[in-house]
Order: C-alpha cells, then sequence, then structure tokens
C-alpha cells in the first residue's frame, strides 16, 4: 500500500507575540483524510497546523508520524523534507497565502504611532503544493484542493494545471464550519470525476480516499 504524506489545517503568521494572520480553517477534513487512508492501509505522515481537532497519534494503526507545525514556512520544510519518500501528497491544509514582511518583537501597543492606523506590509508565502507539483517523479500521486466562491470550476482547473495536480478537489466556504460536506473532485483531464455530498467530514474523506486510490490503481 502506498506511503501517502498529508497536510491539514491552518497556518498562523504572526504579526507580533500574540497576534497573526490566520483563517476557519479546523483540520477536520485533513485529519479525516489521514484517518481513512490508514484505514485503507496506507502508512501515513501528517503534517499539522494548529486544528481544532485532536491528532492522530503517530503509531496509531497506519499513522507514521504527525508532525505538528504553525507557520507556512514551518509547514513547508516539514513537507519538502518527506515530500521525496512518498507516493501520494494531498495539500488539504489551508495555507496562509502571505506573511507580514516584518514581525514584531513583543506586543506592539495601540498607542503606538499615537493609536492610529496599523498598515501591514503583507510578502507571499512558500507554495507548498506548486513546489511539490515540480518535484513530482513518474511514480507520484499530487493532490490539490481548492477553495473557489467564483467560477469555481475554471478557477480550480486552473489551479490543477498551473500546480501540476493529478487531481484537484474544489471546495467551498460554505463547508467552513458545517458538519457535512459538498465537494467536486476533478480528474488529470480538467473532468468532474466524482461530485461528494456526505453528511459528515469522514465519510467525505472516505470517498476521497477510494477515489484516489481508484485513480492512482488505473494509471
Amino acid at each position: 500500500m502506498p506511503r501517502v504524506l498529508l497536510t491539514a489545517g491552518p497556518t498562523r503568521e504572526y504579526l507580533d507575540a500574540v497576534r497573526y494572520l490566520s483563517n476557519r480553517s479546523s483540520g477536520r477534513m485533513g485529519v479525516a483524510l489521514a484517518r481513512a487512508f490508514a484505514a485503507q492501509g496506507a502508512t501515513v505522515t501528517l503534517v499539522a497546523g494548529p486544528c481544532e481537532v485532536a491528532l492522530p497519534r503517530g503509531g496509531e494503526a497506519g499513522i507514521a508520524e504527525v508532525v505538528e507545525v504553525v507557520s507556512a514556512a514551518e509547514m513547508y520544510d516539514a513537507v519538502a523534507s518527506r515530500f521525496a519518500a512518498c507516493d501520494i501528497f494531498v495539500a488539504a491544509a489551508a495555507v496562509a497565502d502571505y506573511k507580514p514582511a516584518e514581525r514584531l518583537e513583543g506586543k506592539r501597543k495601540k498607542e503606538a504611532a499615537g493609536g492610529n492606523h496599523w498598515t501591514l506590509e503583507l510578502v507571499p508565502t512558500a507554495d507548498i503544493l506548486l513546489e511539490m507539483g515540480k518535484r513530482k517523479g513518474p511514480r507520484q500521486t499530487v493532490v490539490g484542493f481548492a477553495l473557489e466562491a467564483h467560477d469555481a470550476l475554471a478557477n480550480a482547473n486552473a489551479k490543477r494545471e498551473r500546480k501540476r495536480c493529478d487531481l484537484i478537489v474544489l471546495n467551498s466556504p460554505a463547508n467552513f464550519g458545517d458538519a457535512a460536506d459538498t465537494l467536486t473532485l476533478l480528474d488529470d483531464t480538467g473532468k468532474v470525476r466524482r461530485q461528494i455530498n456526505e453528511p459528515s467530514k469522514e465519510s467525505a474523506a472516505a470517498a476521497l480516499v477510494e477515489e484516489i486510490l481508484s485513480h492512482r490503481h488505473a494509471t
């Protein structure tokens, strides 16, 4: 069975010692995917940001390693150092696209600069999926996630092509905080492989894993 490298949860990009930029991802889907792959006999390495759900433990059935990270840079380093050894890479994490150009020491006081506006300069974070897509070998499968609110299919397919994904999972902001999950899986030709409508993240993850393994066996 395959060796799976999987990311989950959000990242946090700190402005100072107490404030950070992040997003609404709970990490539940990524954790559910890790357990679903393990249930199918895969050996799973999970790289997780600050999730709102309990993480599996390394040593659980099928879970080889759990690496906890905070920032996009830490997630990039953890993934990059393990990517060559995996058969399947699933980028389920909601990685912050930008980080502050400068992280301040301590806590910025409201009275700083007269208590007026705080203007932030943001710079891009490392693009984990793009880089792993470039590194992908002929026997590796790369699966991305695309969270799209407008022109969803077109934007998801553009991301799939740009980042050299074999499959991409189209997600919606409406799924944040919802127990149920509605996902669209697009194949390497840009066609809809499967529409997934499930009452829970766990059942949606099981359906996704089934499709990912089926696609891998067919190629």
